[in-house]
């Protein structure tokens, strides 16, 4: 490998924060929700990659092409939302601790999911 590829920097810089959440909303979300959080992220991913270009070809006809591509140059600094939004939400259970963070866990596990598909797409395309 002579470089990486920008789809899997992406994914890698996105589960990063994902990870932090799931931390953060087992730390100060309610006791005993750990397992049941990362049940849910753990199911939300798998679901969302094998389930979501079937879907997507079946609605749309046709197939998105990677988050980041080089036909695009804008679309890496695009990217980089993913990310930081998936920062500020696992910010959330640190300044208000005490709720159910379910919800925010599967919007962040349906983006982290959308970047682990932007890699197998990227990788097909190469």
């Amino acid at each position: 490998m002579k470089r990486l590829e920008p789809n899997l920097l992406l994914a890698i810089s996105t589960g990063v924060p994902f990870l932090l959440l799931l931390l953060t909303a087992s730390v100060f979300g309610p006791e005993g929700a750990a397992l049941r959080y990362g049940l849910i992220a753990l199911a939300c991913v798998v679901v969302f990659v094998l389930l979501n270009d079937r879907i997507s070809r079946r609605m749309f006809g046709r197939e998105r092409p990677p988050i980041i591509h080089a036909d695009a140059p804008a679309t890496a600094k695009w990217a980089t939302l993913f990310p930081l939004l998936i920062i500020f939400a696992a910010a959330a259970p640190v300044f208000f601790p005490g709720h159910d963070y379910g919800l925010l866990i599967i919007i962040a596990a349906c983006w982290f999911g959308v970047t682990i598909e932007s890699v197998i797409k990227a990788r097909r395309q190469a």
